[in-house]
């Protein structure tokens, strides 16, 4: 009876054990496996998605490399590979990874900005030059519309004023000149493109007529580059930049400034839809030119400017520049300035000849730091606006470059 109890005892054990872990259901074992299994595939896409991230960030990253290469101020003999291969790694990329590019100058504007249609440009860099050139000289932008607009119709102006002289073209900015060819593929002389191309062309009579607004840094690189050149040629001549002479205090102005003022100022009050100046003054409104500044002794000009403003009785015109040299003319001082004057709306416009990269950004930028973001800023006013146009597409700007050029052809 005893080994009877014991066995049934036994039986009894081994069932339960069975019904608590040996008899587990096929479902139960089927759901843990798939848990596991769920598991692991999370970690593998995990594993998954940093190995893209990676790779994407390196995509970019090479393409800023070259983008970086390219941002130099110095032609080599590599240039037009390195332009070539830069837009070609651009074009790989895809559009997440195109907005990941980021390195010492890189961004993602560098390629995809909509500037404009380059193709209504002309490089103006054809040989058969003839006997007699002028080669306009310019800083250079990027921008398409405003290269055709501003640059492009000053070269036009006065090709059309000059039809027995072949009018050509050079940028100073060779960061430009590489920017536009690797975009673009327009491909623009610099300075000593332009004139070993007049050399193997048999110019003999060149003009120079630079674009720049001043006697600055710019106006004296391109002279000692020119006159390395002089024996090359039978005459050579360099015209006036915009403003004519500097003058010794900023209390000095000359003909040119007076017709820059009034050729801007027109310009700017018809933009903003006004008949005339005093009437724009009676609703409050100041007119504020935006200039670049420079360390130069030449940054007098814009004091001058200035002067030459309220000469004409131009009391809610006011000029700035980016750089604030000189002092006066930095962007705090210049809204104090109209601020104290008492007007409530201010119409900002670019005192440069193109309005390229500082009048779409340090001018009429998103950034805190635009001279937009800053008038807004300061509480001061009750309405900015922004006039984003260059001096070169202005008619009576351009009658003045071409007066210049008359200056030393006659």
């Amino acid at each position: 009876m005893r080994k009877r109890i014991v066995a049934l005892l036994a039986v009894t054990i081994v069932a339960s054990l069975c019904v608590a872990g040996c008899g587990k259901s096929e479902s139960d074992t089927k759901t843990t496996s798939s848990a596991k299994e769920n598991v692991q595939t999370e970690a593998k896409t995990d594993d998954n998605t940093e190995d893209s991230a990676d790779a994407d960030k390196e995509a970019a990253d090479e393409v800023a490399a070259l983008i970086d290469a390219i941002y130099v101020q110095e032609r080599t003999d590599d240039t037009d590979k390195q332009c070539a291969d830069a837009k070609a790694a651009w074009d790989a990329l895809t559009d997440e990874q195109k907005e990941l590019v980021e390195g010492e100058e890189a961004d993602p504007d560098y390629f995809g900005r909509d500037t404009g249609d380059a193709s209504k440009d002309d490089p103006r860099n054809q040989d058969d030059i003839g006997e007699n050139e002028i080669l306009v000289v310019s800083f250079g932008t990027s921008f398409n519309d405003s290269r055709v607009n501003d640059i492009k119709g000053i070269e036009d102006a006065l090709q059309k004023a000059y039809p027995d002289w072949s009018v050509r073209r050079a940028f100073t900015a060779q960061i430009i000149i590489n920017h536009i060819q690797a975009r673009d593929e327009e491909h623009i002389d610099n300075v000593e493109q332009a004139l070993e191309r007049a050399v193997d062309n048999g110019v003999k009579n060149l003009i120079v007529q630079p674009t720049h607004l001043m006697h600055g840094a710019e106006y004296d690189e391109l002279k000692e580059a020119i006159d390395k050149y002089e024996d090359r040629f039978e005459s050579v001549k360099i015209a006036q930049p915009l403003l004519g002479e500097v003058g010794n205090d900023a209390t000095a102005v000359n003909e040119d400034k007076k017709s820059v003022a009034e050729a801007i100022t027109a310009e700017a009050v018809k933009e903003a839809g006004y008949d005339n100046l005093d009437a724009a003054k009676e609703e409050g409104v100041a007119f504020v030119f935006m200039g670049h500044g420079t360390s130069h002794a030449a940054k007098i000009s814009y004091s001058q400017m200035q002067t030459q403003m309220k000469e004409l009785g131009y009391e809610n015109v006011f000029i700035g520049t980016v750089e604030g040299e000189p002092e006066e003319t930095a962007c705090e001082n210049v809204i104090d300035a109209v601020a104290e004057a008492g007007y409530k709306k201010v119409v900002l416009r670019p005192l440069m000849v193109v309005a390229g990269d500082h009048a779409n950004n340090d001018m009429a930028g998103e950034d805190e730091d635009s001279w937009l973001s800053l008038f807004e800023a300061s509480g001061k006013f009750e309405a900015i606006d922004t006039q984003i146009k260059g001096l070169g597409e202005i008619e009576a700007i351009q009658q003045m470059y071409i007066a210049h050029t008359a200056d030393v052809i006659e």
